[in-house]
C-alpha cells in the first residue's frame, strides 16, 4: 500500500519560487574587483535569474546541457546558480585555481556548451579557450573592461530577455542540476553530477538546528569559493530560507574579509582552516579594531582544524568555530560537530576536544568505517576508511568507469579518509589513506601531529608527511612555516610535542619553509611535499633544515 501524499518534485526552481514569494526585500551584497560594494535586493536578483533562464533558451541551451562558470563569488554567480538549473540545464562551476590544462580537460570532459566568464579572469580563460568547443562565451564585466571579440556581454544578454516569458518548470527532481569536479590530487579530476532532489535535500539538511541552523535571520558570507563544491551549498540554502548574501569577490585577504564581516553584520561565514588561521592572527594583532559581535558561527571544513585555533577564537575573541566535514562527492556536507547534550556539561578541555572532531552525521547521512578485517566498532579507538551513504551522496562519477572502485558492492561511497567513530557517533579524522604514516608496522596520524604543532606559539602552519626510511619503512617529517618574526628550533618543537605523543610518533626532522604548497581548495598539497622530500631520510638528513 502506498501513502496518499502528493508527488511534489524537489527542484531548484521550487526554492526560487519560495524566495520570490516571501523575501523580495532581502539583500545581496558583492565586493567588486575595485573593492566597491554592489547592492541589490531579492526582487532584482530574481528578475535577473528569470532573464538568464530565458536567455539561455534563446541561445539554444536545452535540458541537460552543461553551462560552465568561471567566476568569483558575486551576485551574478548566484544568478547562474539558480538561472541555469531553472532553464533545465546543468550548472558546472570551473575551479579558477586549477592549471589551464586541467580546466581544458574538465570543461571538455563535461561537454560545456556555454560558459560564463568574469572579465578579470579572461587572461586565464584565454589559455584554454581554444581547446574546448564552446558554442557561446558570455562575459560578466564586473571591472568594466572591453568586451573580448567573439563573446556576448552578460548585461546585454539579460537586457534582451523578457522575464515574463519565464515559467516555473515542473520537471523530474532526479534530473541533473549541478556538476562539480574533484580537485584531481590522486588522478584525473572526476565529475560529480548532483540531481535537483539532492540539492534541495542538502539545503534542508544545512538549515537544520543541529547542523548549521541557517535561517531568514542570517547574513551569510561564504569565503569558500562558489567554484568549489558549490560553496558548501550555502548559496542554495541561504536563498531558500531568505538569508542575506554577502560575497567577497576576489578579495580574500584577512583585512578585506574582516571589514566585510563587521560592515555587513555577517552572522555566518565559512572557509578552510588556512583562511581562519590568517584571520586569527589579524585579530590577535588588533583585537579592538573590529566589531564582530554579529558573527555567530565560523564554519570550518576542508581539513582538520587545530584545537588551538578553535580555542583562540573562542577565548580571545568570543567567536565560535563550528567544525564540519564533507567532500565534493557529498555535495558536500556530511558531518557537523555541534556539542551534544552530554558534552554541554563536560569540562572546557573536553568540549574543545569534541569540537575539534568532525562531528556526527547530518540527518539522512549514514557513516561507517572499514578496517582490514571488516567494519570497525564505534569505540573511538578502532580506525578504518570512512564509508558513507545518503540522498545527496554520489552513486558514481560522470563518464568515469575507473571511478567504480570508489564505491562498495553494497552501494556505499569510499571516502579515502581514515577515521575513528566514538560510541555517540561523532567522527574524528585521523588521516587521508594516502597520508597515513606506517613506521615499523605501527600507524602514526599526520593530522594529529600537524594540529599539535600549530598550537605552538611560533608556528603559523605545519604539514607532516611520510618519508621513506631505511630501517622503519616510513618516518614522519614535519614541514613548518613560522609566524612573522618568530623563531623556533627542531629541539624546541620536539620538546613541545613530547608530552602529547609516544616517542616513536615524534618527527625525526623539521624542515623550516617559507610556505607550504596548497591545492586549489586551499588544503596543504601533500603530494608535492612527498615528491620533494621522499628521499629525505635516505639521504641521511638529520634534525632540521631551513
Amino acid at each position: 500500500m502506498h501513502g496518499l501524499i502528493m508527488d511534489y518534485q524537489l527542484t531548484v526552481p521550487t526554492m526560487l519560487r519560495r524566495a520570490e514569494q516571501l523575501f523580495q526585500d532581502k539583500r545581496v551584497v558583492s565586493r567588486r574587483p575595485d573593492k566597491h560594494l554592489d547592492r541589490r535586493d531579492y526582487a532584482e536578483l530574481i528578475d535577473r535569474i528569470k532573464r538568464l533562464a530565458v536567455a539561455l533558451g534563446k541561445l539554444g541551451v536545452k535540458a541537460g546541457d552543461r553551462v560552465g562558470t568561471l567566476c568569483w563569488n558575486h551576485a551574478e554567480h548566484l544568478e547562474a546558480y539558480f538561472g541555469i538549473p531553472s532553464a533545465g540545464a546543468v550548472l558546472h562551476t570551473l575551479n579558477l585555481r586549477l592549471h589551464p590544462s586541467d580546466l581544458a580537460f574538465i570543461a571538455g570532459h563535461a561537454g560545456d556548451r556555454v560558459v560564463l566568464v568574469d572579465d578579470v579572469l579572461w587572461p586565464l580563460f584565454e589559455q584554454f579557450r581554444d581547446e574546448v568547443p564552446f558554442q557561446h562565451i558570455v562575459v560578466i564585466r564586473t571591472a568594466g573592461q572591453a568586451l573580448p571579440k567573439g563573446t556576448i556581454d552578460y548585461e546585454e544578454l539579460l537586457a534582451e530577455a523578457d522575464p515574463a516569458r519565464f515559467e516555473y518548470p515542473d520537471f523530474d527532481e532526479r534530473l541533473a542540476a549541478t556538476m562539480c569536479y574533484t580537485s584531481g590530487t590522486t588522478g584525473k579530476p572526476k565529475g560529480v553530477l548532483a540531481s535537483h532532489r539532492a540539492v534541495v535535500l542538502h539545503s534542508l539538511g544545512t538549515t537544520m538546528a543541529d547542523t548549521q541552523a541557517l535561517s531568514e535571520h542570517d547574513t551569510v558570507l561564504p569565503v569558500v569559493p562558489m567554484f568549489h563544491a558549490n560553496a558548501w551549498g550555502l548559496p542554495f540554502a541561504a536563498l531558500m530560507v531568505g538569508a542575506n548574501h554577502v560575497f567577497p569577490g576576489p578579495h580574500l585577504d584577512p583585512p578585506s574579509l574582516v571589514e566585510l564581516f563587521a560592515g555587513e553584520h555577517v552572522t555566518v561565514t565559512a572557509g578552510v582552516p588556512t583562511i581562519w588561521m590568517g584571520i586569527l592572527q589579524l585579530l590577535d594583532q588588533a583585537p579592538e579594531k573590529y566589531d564582530l559581535s554579529s558573527l555567530r558561527a565560523l564554519l570550518v571544513g576542508g581539513s582538520a582544524a587545530p584545537i588551538s585555533m578553535i580555542r583562540g577564537f573562542q577565548e580571545r575573541h568570543g567567536l565560535r568555530v563550528l567544525h564540519a566535514w564533507g567532500m565534493t562527492e557529498l555535495c558536500p556536507l556530511g558531518t557537523v560537530s555541534q556539542l551534544s547534550t552530554a558534552m554541554r556539561s563536560a569540562s572546557a578541555d573536553e568540549q574543545y576536544a569534541y569540537r575539534a572532531k568532525q562531528g556526527r552525521p547530518v540527518p539522512l547521512v549514514e557513516i561507517r568505517a572499514r578496517g582490514d578485517n571488516g567494519i570497525v566498532p564505534w569505540d573511538g579507538r578502532s580506525v578504518g576508511e570512512l564509508e558513507v551513504r545518503g540522498p545527496w551522496i554520489a552513486a558514481s562519477y560522470f563518464n568515469c568507469p575507473e571511478g567504480a572502485a570508489s564505491f562498495t558492492d553494497d552501494g556505499w561511497f569510499r571516502t579515502g579518509d581514515i577515521v575513528a567513530i566514538s560510541p555517540d557517533g561523532s567522527m574524528q579524522l585521523q588521516d587521508r589513506a594516502k597520508d597515513v604514516i606506517k613506521s615499523g608496522g605501527e600507524w602514526i596520524s599526520s593530522v594529529a601531529l600537524e594540529n599539535a604543532l600549530m598550537g605552538h606559539p611560533a608556528v603559523a602552519e605545519a604539514a607532516v608527511i611520510p618519508c621513506a626510511h631505511p630501517r622503519w619503512d616510513e618516518r614522519p617529517l614535519a614541514v613548518v612555516v613560522l609566524k612573522s618574526g618568530a623563531k623556533a628550533t627542531y629541539d624546541e618543537l620536539r620538546e613541545y610535542l613530547a608530552p602529547k605523543f609516544a616517542k616513536w610518533w615524534l618527527p625525526d626532522a623539521v624542515v623550516f619553509a617559507r610556505e607550504i604548497p596548497r591545492t586549489s581548495a586551499g588544503k596543504f598539497l601533500k603530494t608535492s611535499l612527498r615528491e620533494q622530500y621522499r628521499d629525505y631520510y635516505k639521504c641521511g638528513e638529520q634534525a632540521a633544515t631551513t
